[in-house]
């Protein structure tokens, strides 16, 4: 359900100083620089690095960013790379995040800077693969460095620039990504007044920005339910208290978690089963059995009514069939709703429109997909955006989804995303008093 922005909507928001430069100098500069944009990006695609490992993307990135001449910190929650540009004059602080790393898929696509690279995810070989966008993200954040640094002299505050690791979740046992970056105080000293960041969208056309102001993707809590019966043969199972048979009627029960007691006129939520795991033969019911999947809500009153339905559902339904389930949520990571800060998003509608145009700006539902982005957001006003990705002559239903070995992203929608980094850093110190 898209719409393009309104004038009625733009109406609303705050009036948005615009400085020649932001229309016409970096509209130049966007185009003179696009080149070095796409390369960045092929380096990136052809070397992804998974999460918390990626030390040569931190490498390059921090070469580049001490080349502009740019204060860099390294090593922050593991990987991360900080810079910050000081334009020597007093206002806020805005900070710009990009993504670095890559998934284990192994990539499919015919490219010629498609990744060969592999690795080892949880003990097996996988390809790796920027399957995402983050490459995009980097580079677009790296165009936007270049261009803020040359508009220095136009600047009022400071620009810091993350790059950060580990947004698909850090390995097990560790920490890692936005939520580490807060705790190590990426958005301190100097303290971040709003930050931004986009991401690239397969499904959507080059040259389009979506938006939404408050919730725009999900919450995510990871779940275990390990089910404890009682072993017995198979060919006796009066003798058994069957976890499998407790297991199947669980998952079943978890799916009016929803259906039956989420109110979804009002927000959307996701229970999913990932994976069962039990038993070793066919004549043996074995002792337990383990289930994992992933909870979705946009809201968080939703958020604990479901998170109680899941228990409640897993430990009743076990206890009728004399068997017990142990609920671990979240299970090992938890990423809050990634939520528009609604004053700054109107705020920042005009840029939005001046910068695609306003029949490019749509409107859109939030997804139940998630970005640990938000543990910024939680901290300060951030505001975060889909950016095209998708060819305008590809139909939608071959455009390939994120997360697979067929994803793929057309280098001329990078573009815009760096426009709009510099001039949504622009606009919101103009306006800052």
């Amino acid at each position: 359900m898209m719409k393009p922005l309104s004038f009625a909507l733009a109406s609303l928001a705050v009036a948005v100083a615009s400085p020649a430069f932001a229309s016409d100098s970096v509209s130049k500069m966007a185009d003179k620089i696009e080149p070095q944009v796409i390369e960045w990006r092929h380096h990136f695609h052809a070397n992804p690095e998974l999460s918390n490992r990626e030390f040569e993307t931190a490498k390059y990135v921090t070469k580049y960013l001490k080349g502009l001449g740019l204060k860099v910190q390294t090593g922050v929650a593991h990987t991360g790379v900080v810079a910050v540009l000081d334009s020597g004059k007093p206002g806020p602080v805005v900070a710009l995040r990009a993504d670095m790393d890559g998934l284990p898929v192994t990539e499919t696509v015919d490219l010629p800077y498609a990744s060969k690279a592999k690795s080892t995810y949880r003990g097996q070989e996988t390809g790796v693969m920027h399957a995402c966008g983050h490459d995009t993200h980097m580079a677009m954040l790296m165009g936007a460095a270049k261009i803020l640094v040359e508009h220095k002299d136009q600047l009022k505050g400071k620009v810091k620039f993350i790059f950060q690791p580990a947004e698909e979740g850090a390995p097990d046992g560790e920490e890692g990504g936005a939520e580490l970056m807060v705790k190590e105080g990426v958005l301190k000293n100097p303290d971040v007044d709003a930050i931004f960041g986009l991401h690239i969208n397969s499904q959507t056309d080059v040259g389009v920005v979506k938006y939404r102001s408050g919730g725009i993707m999900a919450a995510v809590d990871p779940y275990k339910i390990v089910v404890k019966g009682k072993q017995a043969h198979g060919a006796y199972p009066w003798l058994s208290t069957d976890p499998i048979v407790t297991a199947a009627q669980i998952i079943m029960g978890l799916q009016t978690v929803v259906s039956r007691e989420a109110n979804l006129t009002q927000s959307a939520a996701v229970v999913t089963v990932g994976k069962i795991q039990g038993g070793i033969r066919s004549n043996i019911i074995p002792n337990e059995v383990e289930i994992i999947g992933t909870i979705r809500t946009l809201d968080e009153g939703v958020r604990e009514k479901v998170h109680e339905g899941v228990r409640r559902k897993a430990e009743h339904i076990a206890k009728s069939m004399n068997a017990s389930a142990e609920v671990t949520l979240p299970l090992n990571y938890s990423y809050p709703v990634t939520y528009n800060t609604p004053e700054l998003m109107r705020q920042m509608l005009p840029t939005l429109s001046r910068t695609a145009g306003e029949a490019n700006v749509q409107e859109v539902n939030p997804v139940t997909g998630a970005e640990d982005f938000s543990f910024f957001q939680e901290k300060v006003p951030g505001v975060y955006l889909f950016v095209g990705g998708k060819a305008k002559d590809r139909p939608l239903n071959e455009a390939p989804a994120h997360h697979t070995p067929e994803f793929r992203v057309e280098d001329d929608g990078m573009k815009l995303g760096v426009k709009l980094l510099v001039n949504l850093t622009m606009d919101y110190m103009a306006q800052k008093k």
